[in-house]
């Protein structure tokens, strides 16, 4: 969402005021941070970068710093307060008013702030064009109205608004037009789209349907679905669309009932195992990746290996974990922290270790195969090399100098499996 939303900004500043991408942080006119604020960790990295920043604004008082993202979501002018080299603070809805900050503060020096949430309207004032890049990131619904325990997003991103079907099959279109041919379809609850369609509410299942009849659309993936929101009509159209991938992004946060409870997921292990199996009715070769949070307040033993039994049945291919981070404005924040620290590290590295065995399980599975991939552009590391992915959700580095390859479904031989990646020969 954020790289989406990073996107926009620098789109809306090239149209409206004519900025180019500065060379280095020294050259800019303004500075642009946005932010997350999912965990502590992340917020504070917010202050550091303006601290460095400060140092060119010593030396360049005209410098403009703004702070856009959720940390400016919830903080509002106490991040002026804190760090007074900032000039502009602007919450996630707000992105689109950042031209019109930009010029206030440059015509009166006086300091900008606006995080309201004034819903959709930010769409209406985003430049609709497409990037050339082979995949794209679409936002399809915006907030969250869950209000699990230990997550700022609600107060960060507010409620939820579904964006109109009309309106992002013409992003999506326009996109297609200029060469992508994979759409990431966006939320922080994704699969609780409930945009109209010819003026009747409709669902994220419709919307990946049509969007799959786009010309040159050939492959579809979103993100992040909620266990509790998948419906069966979304597990349905992976046996009607072909163009939607074998992977599915389904955080289920601990294997424990009574932490799960604590956390407010509204769905128990049973449910979620249940879901995880219907999926795989319908596509037996789905993949799946997902979140944990390690020492949530009250967590014990027990309620650890509950969880590890549960990454055991599902032999997650992916993860992202982390130790819990208690978050302002969250009835999480309230509960008694008492797991200690060393515990919670312990734990983290005993589900890490675990996850990324599976992972490496899953990639050496794919050794002798013939994969179609999508690929993306070079490798980073390596020029002389090409990047895909495949339908389910693995990156293969392959050599190749054939820069016209970027863009198009191609057949890639899977020679070895390495902990991060593919590698594998063109096929002809």
């Amino acid at each position: 969402m954020n790289e989406y939303d990073s996107a926009k900004m620098f789109d809306l500043l090239e149209e409206k005021e004519n900025f180019e991408l500065a060379e280095t942080e020294e050259d800019a006119d303004l500075l642009v941070l946005n932010t997350c604020s999912i965990r502590e960790k992340a917020q504070e990295k917010v202050f550091h970068q303006i601290g460095r920043w400060r140092k060119i604004k010593d030396k360049k008082p005209d410098l403009k710093i703004a702070i856009g993202g959720c940390v400016a979501s919830q903080e509002g002018e106490k991040i002026i307060k804190r760090a007074p080299a900032v000039d502009i603070v602007f919450g996630p809805q707000t992105l689109h008013k950042l031209p019109e900050l930009y010029k206030k503060k440059d015509k009166t020096n006086i300091n900008q702030v606006d995080i309201s949430f004034p819903k959709l309207e930010k769409f209406n004032h985003l430049p609709v064009h497409g990037t050339g890049e082979p995949s794209a990131f679409v936002s399809i619904i915006e907030g969250c109205n869950k209000y699990c325990s230990f997550c700022v997003v609600p107060k960060t991103r507010g409620h939820e608004v579904s964006r109109t079907i009309e309106d992002i099959l013409n992003e999506i279109s326009a996109l297609a037009e200029e060469g992508t041919r994979e759409i990431h379809l966006l939320g922080q609850n994704v699969n609780n789209f409930k945009g109209t369609y010819k003026g009747e509410k409709s669902s994220l299942a419709k919307l990946i349907e049509l969007t799959a009849k786009i010309e040159n659309i050939e492959r579809i993936r979103y993100t992040t679905s909620h266990p509790h929101e998948f419906k069966d009509d979304l597990v349905e159209v992976y046996d009607k669309v072909p163009e939607l991938v074998s992977h599915v992004h389904l955080p289920i946060q601990s294997g424990s009932d009574r932490i799960l409870k604590l956390m407010r997921r509204r769905y128990n292990v049973e449910k979620y195992l249940l879901l995880i199996e219907k999926i795989k009715q319908v596509r037996p070769d789905m993949s799946f990746s997902s979140d944990f949070i390690v020492g949530f307040p009250g967590e014990t033993k027990d309620d650890f290996m509950k969880t590890m039994d549960v990454i055991n049945k599902v032999r997650f291919d992916e993860s992202f974990s982390f130790i819990y981070s208690s978050r302002p404005n969250t009835t999480a924040s309230d509960m008694p922290d008492d797991v200690e620290e060393e515990e919670k590290k312990e734990r983290l590295n005993i589900l890490q270790d675990r996850l990324n065995q599976l992972s490496f399980g899953f990639s050496r599975k794919k050794v002798g195969t013939v994969q179609n991939c999508l690929i993306h552009g070079q490798s980073k590391r390596d020029p002389g090399q090409l990047q895909g992915r495949t339908i389910c959700n693995r990156i293969v580095n392959f050599s190749s100098n054939d820069i016209d390859l970027v863009g198009q479904l191609v057949n890639i031989q899977i020679n070895e499996a390495l902990p991060n990646c593919l590698r594998g020969n063109l096929q002809n």
